[in-house]
């Protein structure tokens, strides 16, 4: 096969309008995977971890902008865990050092899986991708990117650009549970993020449906029971709470767990979520 190492997002841009079955190549943990597996078939690779343009973070205001290069080590040092400690937390869930070191959050994003580490977070805080390519750039929501198991909206000659979150102020947590302690991919994962300003809560699933889901109803059931003065939720909310993220789930069978134990754990991680960051009331 040939290989095309770009140093700019023009020189990806052309490499794609060129070579318009083309993979990318950043850190490869997936790809390679796939490759091994005999699931990706293609004749050219545009390496992109050389392109400073997808590198790294930058705070605008009271937005991040996170380039799709950024790897998992990137996201959990730093001051960007004081910004946005559940991706933090999600990243340093991922693999081994040496995955950490490689893989991005770019990839993350293209690969679509419903495990993805980072895509709850990223559903949580209503991220917004930067999609580019030789006829120019658009944005769309993460509900919008993503459509189905391994599947989402990248068109002929497109890559993800960055991805943009808003800065909240408040706590933020992801939880998930895996087969063993290390390097597992999820059965179920949640974050959890607080927006003090604006004085809501919001909840991404991940493992428990066939994309990220937001638990809408279980978001606005406990927006309407803190006490936004004490920082503090009623005991008999958090079990509500939890039951209405549960319906929020629409968990399948497969190797690594049961829709009945994926439900269950998705509401335990609610639970403990919720309690992580609200202090527990009376009533």
């Amino acid at each position: 096969m040939s290989v095309t190492i770009a140093l700019t997002l023009e020189e990806v841009c052309e490499a794609l309008t060129e070579f318009p079955g083309a993979q990318l190549l950043a850190g490869g943990t997936d790809l390679i995977v796939g490759i091994n597996r005999g699931q990706v078939e293609f004749d050219h690779v545009v390496v992109i971890d050389r392109v400073n343009e997808l590198r790294g973070w930058r705070r605008e205001g009271h937005e991040l902008v996170l380039g799709a290069g950024l790897t998992y080590s990137e996201m959990g040092r730093g001051k960007l865990p004081v910004l946005l400690p559940a991706l933090a937390q999600a990243a340093r869930t991922v693999g081994s050092p040496q995955i950490r070191n490689a893989g991005t959050l770019g990839g993350n994003l293209a690969t679509s899986s419903p495990a993805g580490d980072t895509l709850p977070v990223l559903a949580a805080l209503d991220a917004t991708i930067d999609l580019r390519s030789s006829h120019g750039t658009r944005q769309l929501t993460l509900d919008r990117f993503i459509r189905g198991v391994k599947q989402n909206a990248l068109e002929p000659g497109e890559l993800i650009e960055a991805v943009r979150v808003p800065v909240l102020e408040g706590p933020q947590e992801f939880l998930k549970v895996g087969t063993r302690n290390a390097m597992v991919i999820s059965v179920a994962s949640l974050a959890l993020v607080v927006d003090r300003v604006d004085q809501n809560v919001r909840v991404g699933l991940g493992s428990v449906a066939p994309v990220p889901v937001r638990a809408i109803e279980a978001e606005a059931f406990v927006n309407g029971v803190i006490d936004w003065d004490t920082g503090s939720v009623p005991d008999v909310a958090v079990d509500q709470f939890s039951d209405l993220v549960i319906k929020a789930a629409r968990p399948i069978d497969d190797q690594r767990g049961t829709a009945t134990y994926r439900s269950h754990a998705i509401g335990v991680l609610a639970r403990r979520a919720l309690l992580r960051v609200f202090v527990g009331g009376a009533g």
